[in-house]
């Protein structure tokens, strides 16, 4: 989401934490504009690196609303081009996504209950992915651009539309003299989940391509000062919420996460751009390999099923719920206790989803499975279990 870059508040700057970047590349006194999609990265000579396949590399940029990750963006988009040979593009989640798709529900908790609009939501960001890999592959093998066979046709026409203003589309727009080189694909959304990310990283294992991640760590009343100042603010309930649920990348227990830099809120520094030349180009000399089969990748596939497993249960644990209200009242509980019991209800799913999202039970269960289930069955027959102790006291009394 865009940053409200406003006098009276300080600039998203950042402070340069934790990076496993090495290599640095030094800035030099060339230039360079818009490079064309393929002529610019034609996968030849010293610009491929060998083997016939272009440099591409995809960049991820996650964070809070108006944590600064727009303002960054714009940033290496001027910089990076200016260093002899580089290239980039910038993609934003929010550009990209038909406006209905952009809002509340991207708050890492998911909506009231489960409804259309929801739907649409997941369905927007699946057809974005397939519309980026579609671009991904035309990159690195010279194959004409052509649409995804199922996604939306307004989302592949918001990605064609930001390549062409970009000169990604147009061999006419590249820069005079300018060699083909490394291009970094910069994409700039919240990613609040690691399953986000890793849906990213599985398009750079197909494609043998560069991936990082930059994460700007900004206090939640700062990201919340600088939201309210915007044009169409974020509902502060959505950030404060997102907070609570965003994960940090993980560089000790996921191994895919290790081309990571974690930037904190504090000035803006020569060496912050200096630590982000350096994961980037670290990024280029090394890399996602497409048989890379460990225990990392399987860890990351279960932070999949269990996202889904999760949401599974929600739906479940709703039903369980309002069938159990529909008994109580059946039962003749007086109306003013009917209250007390939802919220008692309400209060045990919480507990119990999170218990969830924490890897309680849920994690012991894929393991023994290896794989994702349907539906997490013996995990929701506790709860029932469970509502239905809650239920009897009211109805016994």
């Amino acid at each position: 989401m865009d940053v409200c870059t406003n006098p009276a508040l300080p600039r998203p700057s950042r402070r340069a934490g934790p990076a496993h970047a090495h290599h640095s590349i030094h800035s030099g006194d060339g230039s360079r504009g818009s490079c064309a999609l393929r002529d610019a990265l034609a996968a030849t000579g010293e610009a491929s690196g060998g083997g016939g396949r272009a440099r591409v590399g995809l960049c991820l940029l996650c964070g809070l609303p108006a944590a600064g990750k727009s303002t960054l963006a714009r940033g290496l988009t001027q910089r990076l081009p200016q260093r002899p040979g580089w290239a980039c593009a910038l993609l934003s989640w929010d550009r990209l996504l038909p406006p209905e798709a952009c809002g509340p529900r991207d708050t890492g908790a998911g909506p009231p209950a489960p409804s259309p609009l929801f739907s649409r939501w997941k369905q927007n960001r699946r057809d974005l992915l397939q519309c980026l890999e579609c671009v991904l592959q035309a990159l690195v093998t010279g194959d004409p651009l052509s649409p995804p066979a199922t996604a939306d046709r307004s989302v592949w026409e918001r990605v064609l539309g930001c390549c062409r203003e970009q000169g990604l589309l147009s061999s006419a727009e590249r820069a005079a003299g300018a060699g083909p080189g490394p291009l970094f694909l910069i994409l700039d959304d919240n990613f609040y989940y690691q399953s986000m990310r890793y849906e990213v990283y599985q398009l750079a294992r197909k494609y043998s391509l560069s991936f990082c991640q930059i994460f700007l760590e900004c206090p939640l009343e700062c990201c919340l000062q600088r939201n309210r100042l915007r044009s169409h603010p974020v509902p502060d309930q959505t950030i404060s919420l997102m907070a609570t649920k965003i994960e940090i990348p993980d560089l000790q227990k996921n191994t895919w996460e290790q081309h990571s830099l974690i930037l904190k809120n504090s000035d803006c520094t020569s060496e912050n751009d200096e630590q982000i030349i350096s994961l980037l180009a670290t990024a280029l000399e090394n890399p996602v390999q497409q048989n890379e089969e460990n225990t990392e990748q399987k860890e990351a596939d279960r932070v999949l099923c269990a996202a889904s497993a999760v949401h599974q249960a929600d739906q479940s644990c709703r039903r369980l719920i309002s069938q159990a209200m529909k008994d109580a009242k059946g039962q003749n509980v007086l109306p003013s206790e009917m209250k007390s019991l939802a919220e008692e209800l309400n209060r045990l799913k919480a507990e119990f989803l999170e218990g969830l999202r924490q890897g309680n039970n849920l994690k012991n269960q894929m393991n023994t499975q290896n794989q994702c289930s349907d539906s997490p069955t013996s995990v929701i027959s506790s709860f029932q279990q469970e509502v239905a102790n809650v239920v009897n006291k009211y109805v016994l009394k």
